[in-house]
């Protein structure tokens, strides 16, 4: 049995070459009785390729238990997969079968492995180093011949290195590597694979098929896809259910497809540093803001002192400037934190190169300062409400909620 017939059998689409190396994989893996340890992100099929295994093995005709490790609690986990004796525990009323003694001489895939408590994960071992286990409650050693495979959508070797998964279970696992490729990694499959989904739901729901436009088949190609295919899948069923027009447009898919991080991209930013990249954002806020306000205040002293001191018809022709320093100063500051305008005499020449007798104040440039006067104005002009604040500074909420405690402004 070759790749494509793998294909036809199981219903893949895709022509990746990603995806085609983890098919020839599987396939030539299956006949042995080696344990396979598939990763990949969630949606993107890994509990289909446990069943290709296992359907073109040896096993094809034992049973095939698929388990959620981490669906199952940590106190009830060695019971479900080990099995109990009758009054082993409360509650534990007569012997229980776990899966391992279900599934003798088929195959049981374990998925999300990495959330193995250790204690299970030493019972594991044993059974793939001998194939023995004791059921909860009992001394009696039971023997089991089963095939398993594990996936999981984390890296499990960084749980070993910080001690939440035994070094030895994985090497035993990790027999055979098995990556299934994200749909961002399968770009040219995308289409092909909502083109499938989408008459799938119009031959069960009866309706009309779906077409999309160049611009919509673009946006569904650049999209990051975090759910895979079950995202895709997903998306398609509801194009094909609430879409009244059948010729779907990109700004009609939009409605469908999530806006990732608020931006109004139809393609989601890859940034492994997002909450460096928001720190940095600020940061360049504050500093313009501050090089702008300079600006402004240079503008307004240069025309009060070619003017002699007379301030009415400036203050008449910059209003914008004016209010904008209203706004910003304290109500209640004290009279000594004041800038002071001293008007020349009239007969007295006016020195474009002087030093002014005014009182000067010393304008805080403190980054800290300048950071919670903006979060300040934000919240005031959002009227308390975190979401548009964070908008409106270019921020996530996580960090303006962050910034919130850090400066002490709740």
């Amino acid at each position: 049995m070759d790749v494509q017939d793998i294909k036809n059998r199981f219903g893949i689409i895709g022509g990746s070459p990603l995806l085609n190396r983890a098919i020839d994989i599987a396939r030539q893996v299956a006949p042995t009785d080696m344990s396979v340890l598939i990763t990949g992100e969630s949606g993107s099929g890994k509990e289909v390729f446990s069943h290709i295994i296992h359907q073109i093995s040896a096993r094809k005709h034992g049973s095939f238990i698929a388990v959620n490790c981490g669906a199952i609690p940590e106190g009830t986990i060695d019971s479900e997969l080990f099995g109990h004796e009758k009054g082993s525990f409360t509650g534990a009323h007569e012997a229980r079968k776990g899966y391992f003694e279900v599934a003798n001489g088929g195959t049981i895939f374990l998925d999300e492995v990495a959330e193995l408590p250790l204690g299970t994960q030493a019972r594991l071992l044993r059974i793939l180093e001998s194939g023995e286990y004791l059921r909860v409650g009992s001394s009696k050693v039971q023997k089991t011949d089963v095939r398993i495979i594990a996936a999981t959508n984390v890296d499990v070797y960084n749980r070993v290195k910080s001690g939440k998964f035994r070094e030895d279970l994985y090497y035993r696992l990790n027999t055979v590597p098995l990556r299934i490729p994200a749909l961002q990694e399968r770009k040219e499959d995308i289409y092909l694979l909502f083109r499938k989904f989408s008459a799938d739901f119009s031959d069960k729901y009866r309706s009309p098929g779906i077409q999309l436009d160049n611009e919509a088949i673009q946006l569904l190609t650049n999209y990051s896809w975090p759910g895979n295919v079950r995202q895709l899948k997903n998306i398609a069923e509801q194009v094909c259910v609430l879409e009244k027009d059948r010729n779907v447009t990109a700004q009609a898919l939009m409605n469908y497809i999530p806006n990732e991080g608020g931006s109004n991209l139809p393609m989601a930013i890859n940034n492994n540093n997002k909450e460096d990249f928001s720190e940095r954002d600020i940061l360049y806020k504050v500093l313009f803001d501050m090089k702008k306000d300079m600006m402004d205040l240079k503008k307004l002293v240069a025309e009060i002192i070619q003017s002699g001191g007379n301030t009415s018809h400036i203050m008449a022709e910059n209003p914008h400037y004016i209010n904008q320093l209203y706004q910003d100063v304290d109500p209640e500051m004290s009279h000594e934190n004041t800038l002071t305008i001293k008007k020349p005499s009239q007969n007295a020449p006016v020195d474009y190169n002087y030093t002014h007798d005014a009182e000067e104040v010393e304008e805080s440039l403190s980054l800290i300062d300048k950071e919670s006067d903006l979060i300040k104005k934000a919240l005031k002009k959002h009227k308390g409400k975190r979401k548009f604040a964070a908008q409106e500074l270019g921020i996530s909420e996580r960090t303006l909620y962050r910034k919130i405690k850090e400066l002490n402004l709740n």
